[in-house]
């Protein structure tokens, strides 16, 4: 299983592989064109009240994994999708966030991870 993480303002490389924007709404100032997004799924994005209440502070951070998972499993089908993706090679999952530690990409390849198990 091979999922890498990658913020949409980085550089795209053929070394990505499948790139899955997972954001809800489209990174601020990035074309299309610069992007090379291949799939947007956005149906695997935390809802806006999730995202909101999180503001990426690490002392929420398990509370909005756990909340996260739970509108994950809402999704089957989005998650069948990526799930297919992931077993036909390597997939970049990319994000908008400034903060990489603590977003919804990290949570999103944890959880992909562990079903995959």
């Amino acid at each position: 299983m091979d999922i890498r993480l990658k913020r949409a303002y980085e550089t795209p490389s053929p070394e990505d592989g499948v790139r899955v924007l997972i954001d809800r709404l489209w990174p601020r100032g990035l074309s299309k064109e610069k992007a090379h997004v291949d799939v947007w799924m956005k149906e695997l994005a935390p809802s806006t009240e999730l995202r909101k209440w999180f503001s990426h502070e690490a002392g929420k951070w398990d509370e909005f994994r756990h909340r996260y998972v739970q509108e994950l499993r809402q999704q089957p089908a989005a998650l069948e999708q990526l799930a297919e993706l992931i077993g036909a090679g390597r997939v970049t999952l990319v994000f908008g966030s400034k903060e990489e530690r603590f977003n919804d990409a990290v949570a999103l390849k944890a959880f992909m991870q562990t079903r995959g198990k």
